[in-house]
């Protein structure tokens, strides 16, 4: 059942991801900030644990899950140095997931040599 819950609500969020980008005007720059403040928020009123308890991978891999990791690294940054976490937990808590982005998108591009669109 995990799997069914993880691939259903994955494939809600997607599909909300894109409605919004058929349906608005909204770069998709912007769609993706939303949906990192979004599970900032979620996190922040305390309803993000239950729900990725609930959806799995459905709920930790979008985006959504992106903004629950800084603000639980916020947190706990705030919580161990006081005011100055604020602006070094989100860093520390999202810098595993940047960086192998960054990386895994840079030994991409050395093996299928991209070209710029036309």
């Amino acid at each position: 059942m995990d799997y069914v819950n993880a691939f259903w609500v994955g494939g809600l969020i997607c599909a909300f991801v894109q409605i919004l980008m058929d349906e608005t005007k909204m770069m998709p720059g912007r769609i993706m900030v939303l949906l990192v403040v979004t599970g900032a928020i979620i996190s922040a009123l305390g309803w993000y644990e239950p729900f990725q308890e609930f959806a799995g991978a459905g709920a930790s891999v979008p985006l959504l899950g992106f903004g629950n990791t800084l603000m639980k690294g916020v947190k706990e940054a705030v919580d161990e140095q006081g005011i100055l976490g604020l602006f070094t937990g989100g860093f520390k808590a999202g810098a595993v997931g940047t960086s192998a982005a960054l990386i895994f998108g840079y030994l991409a591009s050395l093996i299928f040599n991209p070209k710029m669109k036309k």
